[in-house]
């Protein structure tokens, strides 16, 4: 099978868009599952089998970005899709924002009531910044939702987007009666007490008046589909459903097979690395730790940006120097797991190491590249961590490892100071350390208050850093790396010190 069957992408929405929904019938409509864990369902101890960790089960939001590899046959071939779920919570900007560069498309989820909301808009500036292509599913048109033309020029004047509708709802809540198809001409109906999709289309269907006109207006008044403006990401098709109902999901993975880009070129420094180059290469997106809780494993998660890997094969990591053999490579149904023989561009495999791997870590057989565009952000809440047993000093320095490892927290070590400080984007990511540093590591912490605001890495000529070192002492830190960290207790504490030291650069970001 070769790269132009694989379809890598992700699901990008606001939480309680759908999203845990859309993949899980996705991934049945694929025969990859037998059960869709319909989420949040009443008195169901079952939970969505993409999400998979105990604070996300307790919660029902996605935390960590899970891989799901299913394949499905459209026109004749094999279709190998690789589907990359993004935390579904706005927290987890920086670990979405890194699950963003492993794949070539995105599906945006629309609540059909709601229109585009914050976290969406915000997901999908990271597409655009990224150039990836995005289709549109707007969700749960068997509820009352706002109107139809209202939502599309939403999408479009918000986005900035040419919107391109590919079906239309006949009617909504209540009075929702199934979906055209502009393609096919037919009708998707509902069957039964649980109003579902099971199959049953209408080939010649009498659509009330309203919603006749209605459909040709939305064909008319929009642009025709074009896939160089839909892969440029100036276009985006809209497809119509009801994730819960089965109503669109089909349409939503014919249109990825046959619209979505293939694997592409990834950026390494000035150099783009095409697919069909010979030579392995790979970029680490993901580090999870504990992925079985039977064993403390962890698992980094490569994309596979070119060449035929074979199992066994040496491959030299950036962070590293020297080559490891890949003796256990990994394709993942959420948490079911096998041991791939081959992989190819497009793919994602996950592979077993013991904290050699880390996030931003390029792959090659000739370490004579590195991938760009993984970086390191700057956290915007620093605590510190505040042990309640003294004795767990050396688990909680390995779990605060771990977990920085994954990207789940930055970890800061004070030069003046016993005390860690941990740094993340968002609160909730707090919550998921304290939960895990208990339930994985058996350590109980908590967190306190720290006089920092932010951090800014800090780089220049030795004798100024010495100067600058000398001087602030007391707000300065060592990362994981061992590299310079200014913590700063305001904006104007960043601004201070780059007037008065010109030749030091003090960095929001930082590439591995």
């Amino acid at each position: 099978m070769t790269m132009s069957n694989r379809r890598t992408f992700a699901i990008i929405s606001h939480p309680d868009a759908g999203k845990t929904t859309l993949t899980e019938k996705l991934l049945l409509q694929g025969g990859a599952i037998h059960l869709a864990g319909e989420v949040k369902a009443r008195g169901q101890a079952r939970r969505a089998r993409s999400d998979w960790m105990k604070i996300e089960q307790q919660r029902g939001i996605s935390v960590t970005s899970s891989v799901m590899t299913f394949e499905k046959e459209f026109d004749g071939e094999t279709i190998t899709f690789n589907l990359l779920d993004t935390p579904g919570h706005e927290d987890f900007s920086e670990d979405t924002y890194r699950t963003l560069t492993a794949v070539d498309s995105a599906i945006m989820v629309i609540d059909a009531a709601k229109g585009i909301e914050p976290q969406t808009r915000k997901l999908f500036e990271v597409c655009r910044l990224r150039s990836v292509p995005i289709i549109t599913f707007v969700n749960k048109v068997d509820r009352e939702g706002r109107p139809v033309f209202e939502l599309l020029d939403e999408i479009a004047d918000m986005l900035a987007l040419d919107v391109s509708p590919q079906m239309y709802p006949v009617g909504m809540g209540g009075q929702f009666e199934g979906i055209l198809d502009f393609a096919t001409g037919t009708v998707a109906r509902p069957e039964g007490p649980s109003k579902e999709f099971h199959g049953k289309r209408d080939e010649n269907a009498q659509l009330p008046e309203e919603v006749a006109e209605n459909a040709e207006l939305a064909q008319i008044g929009y642009p025709e589909f074009d896939l160089e403006a839909y892969r440029n990401g100036d276009l985006t098709p809209v497809y119509f459903g009801s994730a819960l109902k089965n109503f669109g999901v089909e349409e939503l993975i014919d249109a990825i097979a046959k619209f979505a880009p293939p694997p592409r070129p990834q950026p390494a420094g000035e150099e783009q690395i095409p697919p069909s180059r010979d030579e392995v290469t790979g970029f680490i997106f993901k580090v999870q730790a504990n992925m079985d809780p039977n064993h403390r494993d962890r698992i980094a998660f490569m994309r596979q940006v070119s060449g035929t890997f074979k199992r066994g094969m040496k491959l030299t990591p950036s962070g590293l120097g020297k080559p490891i053999a890949v003796h256990s490579p990994i394709l993942f149904f959420a948490q079911d797991r096998e041991i791939a023989d081959t992989a190819e561009a497009g793919d994602i495999i996950g592979i077993p190491n013991h904290g050699t791997l880390r996030v931003g870590d390029t792959l090659s057989e000739k370490n004579t590249i590195r991938f760009t565009g993984l970086p390191n952000f700057a956290p915007e809440i620093l605590r510190r961590v505040q042990l309640k047993d003294p004795t767990k000093t050396k688990q909680l320095r390995k779990a605060l490892d771990d977990l920085s490892e994954e990207g789940v927290i930055q970890v800061f070590y004070p030069e003046i100071g016993a005390q860690h400080i941990v740094g993340v984007v968002g609160q909730l990511q707090l919550e998921v350390l304290v939960s895990r540093l208990s339930a994985e590591y058996k350590v109980e912490a908590g967190l306190e208050a720290s006089p920092f605001a932010t951090a800014r890495w800090v780089k220049g000529p030795a004798a100024a850093i010495k100067q600058f070192e000398d001087f602030n002492r007391a707000n300065l830190a060592k990362d994981r790396d061992g590299d310079l960290v200014f913590m700063a207790k305001s904006p104007w504490d960043v601004n201070y010190q780059a007037e008065n030291n010109p030749e030091l650069t003090f960095s929001a970001t930082k590439e591995r």
